[in-house]
């Protein structure tokens, strides 16, 4: 008996520390839904939220006039590319910077959007921009233009998908050739600060884009 319990014991804590260790496995390798990059904890996957932390309802952009509605209220709104849920199950949804910026809180308990500053610490812990990109980048879903497309190694265990973003007239582009992802950081009046992965090249690309365009969103532990 005791040498049952013993067993039973050591398979527990070789579990526990297996689950705390940041094995920097990626999701689409079925591990877990964080990884640690450096001394940071980012999700693996893109925010998928329709509520605030407060518990309010974020308002959906289904249509061209209601996307115009909200950005020229400056008023928070998320939608899925090409207003098709299957593709929220792939990429999660897409945000405004109204939504990025709201005092109700965007991010789940635990969790924040990152600074301008917070993505630059990932970057340079993976080598710089210019080479963190593969590093970020999924092994699939790129898209292949035949001119030296760089696809992702998932090195870091990131897992950026190529999930596409919606304009300021309300278009829908470039799911499968392009990732953005928002920082909480503005940038002027009418920009924030964002990141982008492209399908061929190996680099993260900084830049502003307009707040009422809608991108993804990826987390990071407090």
């Amino acid at each position: 008996m005791k040498k049952v319990s013993f067993i039973f014991s050591s398979v527990v804590m070789t579990a526990m520390m297996l689950s705390s260790c940041g094995s920097g496995a990626s999701k689409e390798e079925g591990a877990s839904k964080e990884v640690t990059i450096g001394k940071q904890v980012w999700m693996t996957e893109n925010l998928n939220v329709d509520k605030f932390r407060n518990g309010d309802p974020i308002p959906e952009a289904k249509t061209d006039e209601e996307w115009k509605v909200y950005s020229n209220a400056e008023e928070a709104a998320w939608c899925y590319y090409r207003n098709d849920p299957a593709n929220g199950e792939k990429y999660g949804k897409l945000y405004n910077w109204y939504a990025v910026n709201d005092p109700r809180g965007l991010a789940p308990v635990g969790y924040h959007i990152p600074t301008d500053e917070e993505w630059t610490a990932l970057t340079d812990y993976l080598g710089g921009e210019e080479k963190a990109g593969v590093k970020m980048k999924s092994k699939n879903g790129w898209y292949d233009n035949g001119y030296g497309t760089n696809f992702g190694t998932n090195s870091c265990g990131f897992s950026g998908f190529p999930g596409g973003g919606r304009g300021i007239s309300g278009t829908f582009d470039s799911i499968g050739k392009y990732g953005y992802w928002w920082s909480s950081s503005e940038g002027n009046t009418f920009n924030a600060w964002h990141r982008r992965l492209y399908c061929s090249g190996g680099g993260v690309y900084r830049n502003f884009n307009y707040r009422s365009r809608e991108l993804s969103v990826r987390c990071l532990r407090d």
